[in-house]
This record gives structure tokens, sequence and C-alpha cells, in this order.
């Protein structure tokens, strides 16, 4: 039915064109394609230049674009002397649905179904002479090797090497062709493979022959899109690997592009009262430079003031790379434990650890395996409270699910298993979280040796420690370590525990010190913890732990101090040696009217008579749109022993300012310390197209200062180059103001940025000609003048997208493709480049003869080297690109005298840092 519709169509094209007229629009006879909306005709009929690359120009182009160097490039048509025939015909063979041609620019094992066109449909000058045999088949890709984005079953693999082949001699026949290493990325399972799949594999790595997808899998299909250098690929799920969910192929991990980076964050600040005035500069700095796999970093700072001078600090200088085989980071130089045994301490010296950030994120942190039996083919779900939160098919027998999410502190998990009947059957998997627990199976190791690194003592011992933990299943993990450092020596030992009352972890850690000047010391350390969530309720229990220590125990931070001070002959009159300490962390969930929260401790000393205490409760709700917070807390002062109470007020209100973000908030605190109140409003909000501008503004007013009410002032804004600060404050007592700068210099082998964003990963993004563009995923993030922007906070080893605007880009700029995918290593600059092509400022014209007619639909409009650049549409508009501000065209529509005549124009010169707007003019063609 659909042919049929096109060739009436193309007939009354014809007849139109027959008669000197421009026919109506026929796209509401023609069907249109899945997911799109029906383009007018004139936008179908426009034939390319010989070297263009849009995909909307016309059919013949899209089997060259995109194509790698190595591949020929495509050659137009040639130049058809039937006038307008020839083009109305392009444009009605463009229209038919993917049902009747194969219209894209996909090559699949399937050949493109044949159709069959009746050129006696066609009217007009040279109709007999029109070659329409090439629009049989569709259009097809070139032969050769293109560096494509790979999908399979819908889902982005990564970037991979992909070889097109003419297959029997059949120019139309261009196939993808498949070998060990592109199945291996793909996901398939080569062990599932026939026998028979095998040796054709052989046969074309060994004789060249070329290994169709469908003829190694059944039901397996592939389809190259040119156009969009995607390779799409599906497989049956019975032939692919078994990878949990977020896992990306370590192939396809990027270690980025040779660059170095600095991160800047500066500030200045005054202030000028009581008869003072003081200023005070920081500027910190993270550089780095990255060469391979390999990592270099300094982060530090410069602290200036005129009462105190100016002091250096170098933080942090060491040398980091990653080693995929045993998922583990090398660290040289300055580092930190990762306080998962004992507490966190910093080395200067070499620390090789497990870095969780290797796994898939499905396997990362705890949550226990799923495991049971399904009697059919059956569907699984896991529910948590109440909330799927997996779902997968199963074949009949023992199943398997091992990459769920971890979610928090948990809630035991239900699973319910679907039969193909219907019928269905539970059961229950206990789950809360424990500290330092693994998933079944996993390792966690750390290994650390150095100088103890303390910027407060003098002395730095050498240090050593070592940590490993091993999920045995889904209820218990072991975990233990030990620290040896000069006459001081710990180890640890412990368990986590998953059980249906709840999560717990317990541990022992023994320590012996033997220090000069000081009596020798050795004690032990229970630590004991609990999570749950307690679902009738929705109470949550995050963290319940109780730690006890013998008067004998020093952890290795209360070691190395007294170390220092008993070889410096100083006495220990500050610190204080723990005895006990209980911490608590709730939630409680009330539903629609809000949530209450507690969190507190306290701990007793061996060698202090009193206790230390601190406890915070709240209560969060929404009335309405109003946003209201009480909170109340209570500290012990420990050297006055006095408790000090305090109590908090919050509203936060919304107010609508058109499409602007503003919010107002009024607070009210009292303490009982010195019986003040304090009370503040302040309005915040932002504006600008992509929110690049911030401010805020507040008034409060302290009972116990003295001085009154004070306001303050604050505002930002977000270039494209930096982030720009500002403040300031007044009470009756002071003045105050502020400043501070910061952002991103990359330097790489592309040249120089400059970012307002920072982060340990950076990504460069390549658009040339798209000056302006917006960077969808980095809000407030645009393409500079020469086609570059920086944006950060992407995830190591996952998969992560960068995606271009293109609105407001002037309409002879094109993008290949507007999204982009890739998994960089940690610390990584990744190089990220957007295909583009500037084909000129556009141009409508509305053209008229000396006579006043109107020129013949569907001439071309040629350049003056001939080339192709536009055709004429309905209403005798011709719409074409140019780079040249002046110039003269040729409109063609036949080979006889007075089918063609001649066209200048004049255009405006855009500005570079602006979007080149479509010209719109009368012209006379003579």
């Amino acid at each position: 039915m659909a042919v049929l519709l096109a060739f009436t169509a193309a007939h009354a094209h014809a007849d139109g064109l027959s008669n000197g007229k421009t026919p109506p629009s026929l796209a509401p006879l023609l069907p249109a394609e899945a997911g799109r909306t029906p383009q007018s005709l004139p936008d179908a009929t426009m034939t390319p230049a010989p070297d263009s690359t849009d995909a909307a120009a016309g059919a013949v182009k899209v089997a060259q674009a995109g194509a790698s160097p190595g591949v020929e490039a495509g050659r137009h048509p040639a130049s058809l002397d039937s006038g307008a025939v020839n083009t109305a015909h392009a444009a009605m063979a463009s229209r038919l649905a993917p049902s009747e041609i194969t219209a894209s620019t996909s090559t699949s094992a399937a050949a493109p179904q044949a159709v069959e066109f009746n050129s006696q449909f066609l009217t007009g000058s040279g109709a007999a002479n029109v070659d329409i045999s090439r629009f049989d088949q569709g259009n097809v890709a070139l032969p050769g090797h293109y560096r494509a984005a790979l999908y399979v079953n819908g889902v982005w693999i990564g970037v991979a090497d992909v070889n097109l082949r003419e297959l029997n001699g059949q120019k139309r026949n261009v196939q993808p062709t498949f070998d060990r290493d592109l199945l291996t990325r793909a996901g398939v399972d080569l062990t599932r493979l026939t026998d028979a799949a095998r040796a054709k594999l052989d046969s074309a790595a060994n004789q060249g022959a070329a290994a169709l997808l469908p003829d190694l899998i059944p039901q397996a299909t592939a389809s190259f899109d040119a156009g969009e250098q995607r390779l799409d690929v599906t497989i049956p799920q019975a032939m692919m690997s078994r990878n949990a969910r977020g896992w990306v192929d370590p192939k396809f991990w990027d270690d980025g592009v040779p660059a170095a980076t600095l991160q800047y964050n500066a500030n200045l600040y005054h202030t000028n009262g009581s008869g003072l005035s003081t200023t005070q500069g920081y500027l910190g700095i993270n550089a780095g430079v990255n060469v391979g796999a390999w990592r270099f970093r300094y982060n530090g700072n410069v602290t200036s003031g005129n009462m105190s001078g100016t002091h250096l600090q170098s933080m942090q200088t060491y040398l980091q790379r990653s080693f995929e085989p045993i998922k583990s980071q090398l660290t040289i130089g300055d580092s930190y434990t990762d306080g998962t045994i004992f507490d966190s301490f910093g080395v200067r010296g070499v620390q090789l650890a497990t870095d969780d950030r290797m796994y898939p994120e499905s396997q990362r942190g705890y949550a226990p395996t799923v495991r049971g039996i399904a009697n059919s083919n059956a569907k699984v779900e896991v529910k948590q409270n109440g909330n799927i939160i997996y779902t997968t098919t199963v074949a009949p027998g023992p199943f398997e699910i091992n990459d769920l999410y971890p979610t928090g502190y948990g809630g035991d998990l239900q699973v319910v298993v679907t039969e193909a009947d219907g019928s269905q059957h539970a059961s229950a998997v206990p789950y809360a979280a424990p500290v330092n627990a693994l998933r079944e199976g996993r390792w966690r190791y750390s290994a650390a040796l150095g100088q103890y690194r303390n910027t407060s003592l003098r002395n730095h011992p050498v240090v050593f420690q070592a940590g490993v933990q091993h999920g045995l299943n889904n209820f218990v993990t072991l975990y233990g370590g030990t620290i040896v450092a000069e006459n001081y020596i710990s180890g640890a030992v412990g368990a986590a525990l998953d059980t249906p009352i709840g999560a717990f972890a317990a541990d022992l850690t023994q320590a012996n010190s033997n220090f000069k000047n000081i009596p020798g010391r050795n004690g032990q350390s229970l630590r004991i913890s609990y999570s749950r969530v307690i679902a009738p309720t929705d109470t949550s229990v995050t963290l319940a732990a109780y730690r006890y220590s013998t008067s004998g125990f020093l952890d290795v931070q209360d070691a190395m101090n007294l170390r220092d001070l008993a070889l410096r002959g100083i006495p220990n009159t500050n610190g204080g040696i723990q005895k006990g300490r209980l911490q608590l962390t709730l939630n409680q969930n009330l539903k629609s009217w809000g949530s209450v929260y507690a969190s507190g401790y306290t701990q007793n000393y061996w060698n202090k008579p009193n206790r230390d205490t601190s406890f915070q409760v709240g209560y969060n709700t929404n009335v309405g749109r109003v946003g209201v917070g009480v909170s109340a807390s209570r500290e012990l002062d420990i050297n006055t022993t006095r408790w000090n109470n305090r109590v908090m007020l919050n509203l936060n209100i919304p107010l609508d300012i058109g499409s602007k973000v503003a919010n107002t908030t009024t607070s009210f605190a009292h303490d009982s310390r010195d019986n003040s109140n304090q009370i503040q409003e302040a309005f915040t909000g932002a504006a600008g197209v992509d929110n690049e501008f911030n401010y805020g503004v507040s008034t409060g007013y302290d009972s116990s200062s003295g001085n009154g009410g004070s306001i303050n002032a604050n505002a930002g804004y977000l270039s494209r180059y930096a982030q720009v600060r500002g403040n300031a404050g007044y009470s009756g007592g002071y003045t105050q103001a502020g400043a501070g700068l910061s952002g991103t210099i990359v330097a790489y082998p592309g040249g120089v940025v400059l970012s307002p964003q920072t982060g340990d990963i950076l990504a460069v993004i390549e658009a040339k000609d798209a000056v302006g563009a917006r960077v969808a995923t980095a809000p407030g993030v645009r393409v500079d003048d020469n086609g570059l922007a920086v944006v950060a906070g992407m995830q190591p080893y996952s998969l992560n997208t960068v995606e271009i605007d293109t609105k407001g880009l002037p309409m002879g700029v094109d993008l290949k493709s507007t999204e982009q995918h890739f998994a960089p290593t940690a610390g990584a600059v990744v190089r990220v480049k957007f295909d583009t092509e500037n084909r000129g400022q556009a141009t409508l014209l509305r053209l008229r003869r000396p006579s006043g007619d109107p020129v013949p639909f569907g001439a071309d409009v040629l350049d003056d080297k001939g080339n192709n650049v536009g055709t004429v549409t309905q209403g005798s508009r011709a719409m074409f690109y140019t780079k040249a501000v002046t110039g003269e065209l040729l409109v063609k529509w036949g080979q006889g005298v007075g089918q063609s005549c001649k066209i200048s124009y004049g255009l405006p010169v855009a500005q570079r840092d602006k979007p080149a707007a479509t010209v719109f003019s009368e012209s006379v063609c003579q």
C-alpha cells in the first residue's frame, strides 16, 4: 500500500513538473519513519554537494559519511540531465517507509529487500534517460575499515574496529564481518559457539574469509549505520557471557591522553573592626601530570596575611597508577590508609590497596547473594521494603543473583519467583549492612609502608600497616590486620555477621608499646557495632557502636603522640586515654508527616574525670510547599563541665519568580549558655539561562553580640572559564568583604582549556565550530571559541555520558553525534571528540525570474565550482549554505537554452562568538 502511495505521489509530482507548476506537499500521503515526524518535501529534495556528509541533505551522501581515512571516498552519482525529474524522484524515494525500501545507511546480515520502480510514472524532459535502479536496494555503506560505537542489545559497549566487506561481488551487499576479538568485545561467550562457527572464525582468521554474525550465531543480527558510525548487534541472551550490571569491559577503560592540569581555589578576605584591620589571602592548588596510566599529583596551599606573613604548606605529593588484573591502586608518596580496620593515618612511602571502584557498581559494597530454584523459565523479583530492586528471568533449575546494588543499611529481601504457569513461591533473605562486610567470595586488602605522617609531630618513625577482608558467604565476613612501628605493634581480628535480627560486627585489637622515658604499655580494645532496618515501623538504626579499651591500650595515633612527646622530654598533660565510647544514629520515617532523626555519642577517659557527651535530635517536614525543621542539641563543655542547650527553628519557603530559582529561609535559635537569641532571614536565588548567576542576601540579629543587627550579601558567577565569587557584610562593630576565584586549567596535545569545573577525572570536549554550544550533562559549561570545553565529575571505570545541546547552533553547523560514551580510569584526562561539519551560513532566497515567473521546482543550485549546494523547493524558495560573504550562484533546471539563470548574493558577516542566523531574502534570477 505504501509503495502504491509513493507511486501515486511520484506521478502527481511529475505531473506538477511537466505543467511547470509547484506541486503541493506530498508529506501527508507518505508513511512516516517510525518514531519521527514526516519532514516537509522541500527538505527532502535538497541534493547535497559531492563532499557533503549531512544526514538530512539527501539519500546519496550517507554511504560516505564518517568513513575513516582508509576508506575510499564515496562518489556522488553521475549528474542526471533530466532536470527536475531526477530530483523529484529522489525526493519520492527518500519518503518510502522503511518496510518498503532500506533508505537508511544500515547494512545487515540480510540484504535489503529489493523494490522495483516503474519509470513510466515519471514524465517530463529526459525522463526516459533517468536511471532509477540505484534506488532499488536502498543506500549501503562503503566497504572498508571503520572505528565505530558498538551497541549490543541496545546497550553501549564501547568503541570498536569494524570491517565492512562486499560479498559475492555485489556492490549493494556490504556486511560487517566478525572475528574472535569483536565477538568477545560484544560479550559473546565463545565456549557456547558451535564447532562449525568456530571453524568459520578460524577460516576467517587464516584465509581472510568473511564471517557474518548470523552464520556464527543463529537469530543474531548486525546493522551498521555509517552516518552515526554505529554498529548495532543483537545476540540471544543464551550466547552472552554473564557479567554484573554496570560492568564495562576493561578493554574499553580509557587512560586518557598525556596532560597537565592545574586546579586552583583562591580567596581574599578583609575585615575591619574594633580598630583592627586584617587582610588574609589563600591559594589552594592541585597540580597534576598524566602520562599513560601514571598520575602525578601535588596538593598544597599558600596563605598570606598582614598580621601573620606568608606560609607555604605541602599537603600531598604522590605518584599513582591502577592495575586492572588485581583491581588495585599503587601509590608512591603521600597517602592515607583506608581506615576500615584501624583508624586512618598518613603515610609517606608506598601503598598498594584494593580499589573498589574497579568493580561494577552492582558489586561494590555489601549485598547478599540470592539463590533459589526455578521449575520453568521463570521471572524472579527481589523486593525490599515493598520496592522492586531487581528483576530478571532465569532458566529452569538453580539460579544465583550476585549483582544486587548496595541499598544502604537495608531491610530484609523478599524473593518472588513467578513460574511460566503463573504460580509463585517466595522466600526471604535477611539483609542489613554490617560494618566491614563484603559480598560472598570477595577479597579486599591494603598494605602500606613508610614514614608515619603527621605535621604536628617532629619525629616520623617508619610504620607498616596491612589489612585483609574476605566474604565467606552471605552471613559471615572475616577481617584482620596489623600495624608495626618502632617500639609499637598492634593486631586486630574480627567478623561481620548478617542475621535475621540485624547486622553485627565485632573485633578485638591488641596493642603493645615500649617507648623510651615512659613505662611500657599493653592492652586490648573491643568494638561491637549493630545496624538494622525495622520494616514494620520503618525505623533505621544506621549505626550503634560501643568500644571499650583497657587502660594500657593505645591506638597508633595516641602511641605516636606519646612517643614524640617522650623523645622531646615533654610530659603528656593534654591527651586523654579513651576508656569507653558509645555512639548511636537513628532515623524514623513518618511518611507524610515527615521524619525524625537522632544522633550522638558519649565517651569517658582513663586519665580524665569528666565525660564527653554530645547529641542532636530533629524533626523535618513539609507544610504545603514550606519546609519546616526543628532541632535541639546538647553539648558538654569539658573545660567548664557545663551543659549547653541549643534549640533552632527553620522555615524554607520557595518563591515563584518566573522560571528562576529563589528561596527564603527564616531561622530562630536560642542558646542556654548565655540565654541569647539569634534571628536570621535569608533570600537566595539563581538567574541566567543556565542558572550561572547565584546570589544571596541575609539579615540577622544576635542579642549577645551587643552590635545590634547585621546584613550580609554574596554573589557568584559561573563563566566558561572560572567560578567567580564575592561577598560583603556589615554590622555595628565591623565591616567585611571578600572575593574568590576557582577553576581548572588543562594543557593537552590539542591545546590549553580553561574550565570552571574541578574534579579528579576530566573530559576535554572537542567540537570544532560548535562555539557556544551548551554541554547538557554539565550545567553552565559551554564550548569556547576554540571549540573546546572541560567537564568534571565522571565516575572511574564506569560508563559516562557527555551530551551536547545543539540548541542555538547555526543551521550550517552539523554534529555527527550529540552524545558520546566513555569509561575513564581514575585521574584520567579523556579526549571526547564530536565530529562536526561547518557548511557555512544558511540562506533562504525567494527567487523570481525577470518576467516575474517562479523558478521551476527541483532546480539545482550550483556554486562557482559547479558543486550542488542546494535545491529550489516549493514557492520558488532556494535554501543553500555558503561560507563566502558574497558570490554568484547558478540555478539550473535543464540542459536547454533558457533553462538556467544566475543570482548574486551578499551576506552579513557572522560574529565568531554568536551563532549565525539564517538569512532570508528575495532575489531576481537572471
